[in-house]
């Protein structure tokens, strides 16, 4: 199998020892191509640097998630707008509201995610909006209201790490908005919803990520003793999510792959 984690936050310091060695592993579990998440003033540029250290197999995005939104300022946005100057910048965000956590003050989420929207209606790929990363937790309402402020303006979407309701999964669908299924779909605590909801989503708009090296999948066995997530177990989750939608894992893998690199326009292999 090709499989392409759309969302692996590998700028993260839990693998600055053994970066390397995780790459490899992931290689070896058959992930051939990696979106690393931008989610920060920190990490976005870092995420850059990773992906230009890998041409061609990582790729990035640069945002400021809704936990460091107080920290969207000006200066914030010229870098931003900077990084996406790059081709290897392939999508706006991790941008969003999350009212779960409420990190920063929601008047300071809403104001980053919509100075980030309008990054993406700016700063178009082939005359297409460039593509939005995005998060939504508790937020529904007022995350549904402040993109449709910018209906016709917008490239492709995928809501990234779904765990949400049957109502917010049909709303996003209705939208066109691609969805991103992580190892929460393993989670027999808060996931099992997961398992019937996945059905509904075309194969057009699915799309697989780890969130590493966060969610690590509780299926996993064995489990390692560190809890740390890594792409090597996007494998284990297309296996979960094919089942799920009663397809074959390499046809899960085919179409999601596919997806993926039609979606961030990245290079086939």
């Amino acid at each position: 199998m090709q499989l392409i984690d759309i969302g692996a936050n590998l700028t993260h310091d839990s693998f600055d020892h053994d970066r390397d060695a995780v790459l490899q592993r992931a290689r070896d579990a058959g992930v051939v191509q990696m979106v690393i998440t931008g989610a920060s003033r920190e990490h976005s540029p870092q995420a850059l640097a990773l992906a230009q250290a890998h041409p061609g197999e990582l790729f990035a995005t640069a945002g400021v998630h809704p936990h460091h939104a107080s920290e969207y300022t000006d200066e914030c946005d010229a870098e931003m707008r900077a990084l996406h100057a790059h081709p290897q910048v392939v999508a706006v965000g991790e941008c969003g509201l999350d009212y779960f956590r409420d990190f920063s003050p929601r008047p300071a989420q809403r104001k980053a995610f919509e100075r980030q929207l309008q990054i993406a209606a700016d700063m178009s790929v082939e005359g297409i909006g460039k593509p939005l990363f995005l998060h939504q937790r508790d937020a529904h309402a007022d995350f549904m209201a402040m993109m449709k402020n910018f209906a016709g303006r917008l490239g492709p979407a995928v809501v990234h790490c779904f765990t949400g309701s049957r109502e917010e999964l049909f709303d996003y669908l209705d939208q066109d908005w691609h969805i991103g299924i992580t190892g929460w779909l393993c989670d027999e605590r808060r996931g099992l919803h997961l398992r019937e909801l996945v059905k509904n989503i075309p194969a057009n708009r699915l799309m697989i990520e780890t969130d590493a090296p966060y969610l690590l999948p509780r299926t996993v066995r064995p489990q390692p003793s560190h809890r740390r997530n890594e792409p090597m177990y996007l494998a284990h989750i297309v296996e979960e999510l094919a089942r799920d939608r009663g397809e074959d894992a390499e046809a899960t893998a085919r179409i999601t792959t596919g997806t993926a690199r039609e979606f961030f326009r990245l290079p086939g292999l």
